[in-house]
């Protein structure tokens, strides 16, 4: 039992503890709300990383495809640094990305299933015949979350990328989820109450939830009014879209790290964090901008 909420001592003999005054709390909450703020962190990464994105999009076909795929291979050695116990099968997980994207790449979503069928006997057969592994069906398991998590993902942002104005739509998606992300940061320090996710991201709240959706549609309608062929209405469906799956992937992304107990993903950004701290949300936000985007073009 917790000495801070079940037992209502420190030890025994302790005196009990006194509950702080509601005055008490809302100073601790101001201080959380102003302190330690990592939003100047937030914008040196996001510049540079915002152009690169911009330039890869612009060139497009193989470029982006391979710009991808390099993106995708540093995720999935995080995902696999954090699985590290379970040992996945790193190889089968790195061939089966690179299938999916060439598959998205020069075929379409047939094709791209028929390399996810294919990633499951060439998963087994990287198991059953390298390395002695214990509890070989935990690290098959392990390598197929990453496959269908990240791979599935990234190969969608190709297809997005190849509809009719998916360059334009890409970065509309990643504007939304850019924007609501912001908009979250800064509604949850300045309004948040209630815990959205306490269990699994404690800082969340359900104000800055609110906040970061209507940001997410606002950033979409906006970037959407310099684009004459996307109508109001798509752009907020889109945007719409963008503000629902874009909180799911950050929550999902910190489900895992806190079922695994790390706080990171990776420091291929130094003190910012890992590649896929960077672009949990994203991750969801490319598969539903594609389908929301494949059934309006």
């Amino acid at each position: 039992m917790s000495a801070g909420r079940g037992s209502g001592r420190d030890g025994p003999g302790s005196p009990p503890r006194r509950r702080p005054t509601p005055s008490e709390r809302r100073t601790r909450r101001i201080a959380r709300r102003h302190g330690g703020s990592d939003l100047g962190a937030r914008v040196v990464v996001a510049i540079p990383a915002a152009l690169a994105v911009i330039l890869v999009n612009a060139v497009g076909g193989i470029v982006w495809t391979l710009a991808l795929f390099a993106l995708g291979c540093v995720c999935l050695h995080e995902l696999y640094e954090l699985l590290a116990p379970v040992r996945p099968v790193r190889l089968a997980g790195f061939l089966a990305l690179a299938g999916l994207l060439l598959a998205a790449q020069y075929g379409t979503q047939f094709h791209i299933l028929l390399a996810a069928v294919a990633a499951v006997p060439v998963l087994f057969a990287l198991t059953a015949w390298g390395p002695s592994r214990e509890h070989a069906s935990l690290a098959m398991a392990s390598t197929a979350f990453g496959i269908y998590w990240i791979g599935f993902a990234l190969a969608h942002a190709v297809l997005l990328r190849g509809l009719p104005h998916g360059n334009a739509i890409v970065i509309d998606v990643l504007v939304g989820t850019f924007v609501g992300d912001t908009g979250a940061y800064f509604g949850g320090r300045s309004f948040g109450r209630r815990p959205l996710a306490p269990r699994i991201s404690p800082n969340k709240t359900v104000e800055g939830l609110v906040v970061g959706m209507l940001a997410a549609i606002a950033g979409v309608f906006v970037a959407g009014l310099y684009q004459d062929w996307l109508s109001t209405a798509d752009a907020l469906l889109l945007g719409l879209g963008v503000a629902v799956a874009a909180p799911i992937g950050d929550l999902f992304e910190s489900f895992v790290k806190r079922d695994v107990g790390i706080k990171d993903s990776g420091r291929a950004f130094g003190a910012h964090g890992g590649a896929l701290d960077r672009v949990d949300a994203a991750l969801f936000a490319a598969v539903v901008g594609y389908y929301v985007w494949y059934a309006l073009a």
